[in-house]
């Protein structure tokens, strides 16, 4: 990842745990508070971030980056569903990839 990149994904973090400490947050009936445990790079641009709550629990997002007008970082906080649906993503991205190879040399 390169450095510019995570920084940015850093600072990303920061703002997400300072959002979700918000205790006049919409949602947040516990008055949770976020603190970062660590920021776990899973390529050049995807991470998650793993956040522990004032109540002892744990949160975890999923982070891409997005190269567009200067470059963002953008998240969710995955469900098992999310996961299930992303295996299908994998193949059906290899499947597109296979069939425009050819396509470049017409």
């Amino acid at each position: 990842m390169k450095k510019e990149v995570a920084i940015k994904l850093k600072d990303k973090a920061d703002d997400i745990a300072a959002y979700f400490s918000d205790t006049s947050r919409e949602f947040n009936f516990n008055n949770e508070t976020f603190s970062v445990v660590k920021i776990e790079p899973l390529s050049e641009s995807t991470a998650t971030i793993l956040f522990k709550k004032s109540t002892g629990k744990f949160a975890m997002c999923f982070c891409y980056y997005i190269k567009m007008n200067g470059g963002t970082w953008q998240y969710f906080f995955p469900t098992y569903d999310h996961c299930i649906g992303m295996e299908s993503v994998k193949c059906l991205l290899g499947a597109v990839e296979k069939s425009n190879f050819d396509k470049n040399f017409k």
